[in-house]
């Protein structure tokens, strides 16, 4: 992973993967804190800039319509069983 592969806004921390497919290159966003995943797909020939802007866009988007996944220490207490 590149050092450029990493976004970080002091508040959350993203990073991309780019895999290029033929003329269309794939780009992943993932949110280091949730784990969250979002991909688009654009022109090889895009720069690599924009490319990671839309796929931030949609991963912003996509973490104000999910609601916070509770945290391990927090999660209610439903019976037996354990965190694995």
């Amino acid at each position: 992973m590149r050092e450029d592969d990493i976004w970080q806004d002091g508040r959350r921390t993203v990073i991309f993967e780019f895999a290029p497919l033929g003329r269309q290159v794939k780009v992943m966003a993932v949110d280091a804190e949730s784990g969250l995943e979002v991909a688009i797909v654009g022109p090889v020939t895009a720069p690599r800039a924009d490319l990671e802007r839309l796929a931030l866009r949609k991963l912003e988007n996509r973490l104000r319509r999910q609601p916070p996944a509770p945290r391990a220490d927090e999660a209610e207490d439903d019976g037996p069983g354990r965190l694995v």
